[in-house]
């Protein structure tokens, strides 16, 4: 009967408030105090550049079709010199799109793309917030420390 008028959650919500108004508060003066994400963080998705200046990205197209919010466009093309036969010849994610789930570093198959640690994302204009190639590339160097915590968590 009691559980049925909702009284014992609503008591508990208000106990569990209650408890948090105590806890000390913590506040990040943001321009000046950096905040230093963990390595389980997913901000921006990024593609990664291989140390020998090689791209990893084989434009399979699975990132773009797991993608929930259609936020991933990539257009294939053909190199038969080079060691991988496809690369993208276009590869556009568009930010204001982006929900960040992490679908697409879930499913390449060769860890070309990956959330960064990068959450400073501002635009003026909607041209500004679809991220081409150029602006998607970043070392692997500079992505160490969430490659690690990929491989670590397989």
């Amino acid at each position: 009967m009691l559980e049925k008028t909702y009284i014992p959650q609503i008591v508990g919500g208000l106990w569990l408030t209650f408890k948090q108004m105590f806890k000390p508060k913590v506040t990040r003066q943001y321009p000046e105090e950096k905040w230093t994400p963990p390595t389980a963080f997913r901000g921006r998705p990024v593609l990664v550049m291989a140390d020998n200046g090689v791209e990893r990205c084989v434009a399979c197209g699975l990132c773009s079709r797991v993608c929930p919010a259609l936020a991933i466009e990539v257009q294939a093309n053909e190199v038969p010199t080079l060691e991988k036969e496809r690369f993208p010849e276009k590869f556009e994610i568009n930010m204001l799109r982006c929900i960040f789930c992490g679908f697409c570093e879930e499913v390449c198959p060769e860890e070309a793309i990956v959330m960064s640690d990068e959450y400073i994302l501002t635009f003026t204009s909607q041209d500004e917030a679809i991220f081409g190639k150029e602006k998607l590339f970043m070392s692997e160097r500079r992505l160490k420390r969430r490659l690690e915590f990929l491989h670590e968590n397989v």
